[in-house]
């Protein structure tokens, strides 16, 4: 997985799938945080995401206040956080 930010816009190319990858997500996320309260997260190719990372998501959203918005290039992983009722919370849609 690569992850990298520009502004308020945070990319991740590669697949989420270990606990390493929440740590890299957490430590971009929280320096945009400091500075934006709206961040614009495009997942372009993963196929899954791990249960942490959407509850450092969730988090996010609920409790800190960040307006997130998710742009998802896989449908399968659109699917999942439909599934999970997240896709409102998220603002996620497909690229």
């Amino acid at each position: 997985m690569e992850i990298s930010a520009s502004s308020n816009i945070v990319t991740i190319k590669g697949n989420i799938k270990n606990i390493s990858d929440l740590s890299d997500i957490r430590g971009i996320i929280e320096s945009v945080k400091a500075r934006y309260t709206n961040i614009i997260l495009n997942i372009e190719d993963s196929i899954s995401i791990t249960s942490s990372v959407i509850g450092y998501l969730n988090k996010l959203v609920l409790k800190d206040g960040i307006r997130l918005e998710m742009n998802i290039g896989n449908k399968q992983l659109l699917s999942l956080i439909e599934e999970l009722n997240l896709a409102e919370t998220f603002n996620a849609k497909t690229i």
